[in-house]
Order: structure tokens, then C-alpha cells, then sequence
């Protein structure tokens, strides 16, 4: 079979997976605190090059590109627009940070904000998951309270600070779905002087709509091209080998 209909195929199988990367990132573009993927591409060496048969850069045929091969998802931490929403119950942070929340006999982190009180008086996210103080308890509501500015619940003469931490490395997070993250190594808990949390606010999505649709319409004809390659290589084939038939 044609080199080239290797490099045109592994070309459209990268392009695709970018394709569903892009459409997933659109789909989230009103999810609140939704950090945004990347796909990450690696250029490849021929075969010769690879196998040690030749080297980089020798300028023969050899040295042609071996096309492209998707690498891996990123993610895009940076922070999302503020929302004002004026809702009692929700939370921005701004910076650096991580809300804290229970689910089954785990602790998984979050930036979205978007909590409310479940029947036992917890505050919850939006799938109904406790969200956590520093001591690792759910945070109760049950008398008039406030937000202060660094994160603390404060009801009733006392303050429960809200469990918010940071990742040793952003590599260490690992999306898991309902907008949150489980961490691969133990968090640590954000300085006082570092927490900034404001009430009635919400983080944005960090998908860029117009952004996202112009990379998606840029891979979809790059997805287009390298099809009709594939078909153009079969036809080529096709024609020679049935020229080849004939004379034989």
C-alpha cells in the first residue's frame, strides 16, 4: 500500500479526534467553571528514520515528513469571566484554587460555584455532592451567614473556612466528569493571604465561542482534505492496477 495513504489516514484519524475535542468544548461553552481541552500534536519521522535506517536532515527521500500523530488532551486552566448572579449560594474563586467536595469515599476538586442546600442543610454542588470544609466535614447552613472575602462561612458568632487547595502540578488533575477533577497527588491548602472568594458570583466557561468555531471549521476542512487524498491514492491505485491487467 502507498506511504502516503498511511500518512493521509493517520492525518484524518488526528484531525477527528481534534474534531470531538472541539465539539466537546462547544458543547460546554455555558458550563459554569468548564476549563476548555487542547489536543496536542506530535510531527512524526518517516519509517526509515524511525527504525535507524536513515538519518534527520540527510535531505533524501527518506526525509520527508511522516506526517502527524495525535499526542494527548491538555487542559486549559486559566480563569473563566466573573459572572455576577446575586444567587445566595454561589461562590467564584478568584485565582488560584479549588473547591473541595465529597463524592462516595472520595474528594474531588472543583471551580464551579454553583452550590445550594440539600435537605440536611449541606451545601452541595449541583449534582448534589458535599462540599467540604478545611477539616474535611460538609459545611452546614442552618442560621443566617455570610461569605467573607476569604472563603469562611460565618454563621451564628463562628467561622468554618471553606476547604480550598491547589494542585501540586495542574498535570496531577484528571477530569472526571460533572465538571470535576480528581487529583493524582495530595493538594495542599491554599494560604489565607491567597484565598479570594467572592459571594453571588460565578466563574464562566473558558471556552472562547468564536475561537473554538473557527479552529472547528480549520479542522474540518483539514479533515476534508486528507479524506479525499485517501480517495485520490485508492483511484491512482486503483487505475494502475488495472492498467497493469490489461497489458498482462
Amino acid at each position: 500500500m502507498p506511504y502516503g495513504l498511511y500518512i493521509s489516514a493517520e492525518g484524518a484519524h488526528a484531525l477527528n479526534q481534534r474534531l470531538e475535542v472541539l465539539a466537546n468544548n462547544l458543547a460546554n461553552v455555558d458550563t459554569t467553571a468548564f476549563k476548555r481541552d487542547l489536543s496536542m500534536f506530535k510531527a512524526r519521522f518517516t519509517e526509515a528514520e524511525e527504525q535507524g535506517l536513515d538519518q534527520l536532515g540527510c535531505g533524501s527521500i527518506n526525509d520527508l515528513s511522516g506526517g502527524v500523530q495525535f499526542l494527548e488532551t491538555k487542559t486549559d486552566f486559566s480563569q473563566g469571566p466573573m459572572r455576577n448572579t446575586g444567587a445566595e449560594f454561589d461562590m467564584a474563586i478568584k485565582g488560584e484554587g479549588f473547591f473541595v467536595v465529597q463524592k462516595a469515599d472520595k474528594q474531588f476538586l472543583t471551580r464551579a460555584g454553583n452550590f445550594q442546600l440539600n435537605g440536611e442543610n449541606q451545601l452541595v454542588t449541583a449534582d448534589g455532592y458535599p462540599v467540604l470544609s478545611d477539616t474535611g466535614t460538609p459545611i452546614i447552613i442552618d442560621s443566617p451567614w455570610q461569605l467573607t472575602p476569604t472563603g469562611e462561612v460565618a454563621q451564628a458568632g463562628d467561622l468554618t473556612p471553606l476547604a480550598i487547595v491547589r494542585p501540586q502540578s495542574y498535570g496531577d488533575l484528571v477530569k472526571s466528569g460533572e465538571n470535576l477533577f480528581m487529583p493524582l497527588a495530595p493538594p495542599e491548602a491554599l494560604p489565607v493571604g491567597e484565598r479570594r472568594v467572592a459571594g453571588g458570583y460565578l466563574e464562566g466557561s473558558g471556552v472562547r465561542p468564536t475561537v473554538e468555531m473557527m479552529e472547528l471549521i480549520e479542522t474540518s476542512r483539514a479533515f476534508e482534505a486528507n479524506v479525499n487524498l485517501i480517495r485520490y491514492q485508492d483511484q491512482a491505485m486503483g487505475s494502475l492496477i488495472s492498467r497493469v491487467l490489461k497489458e498482462g
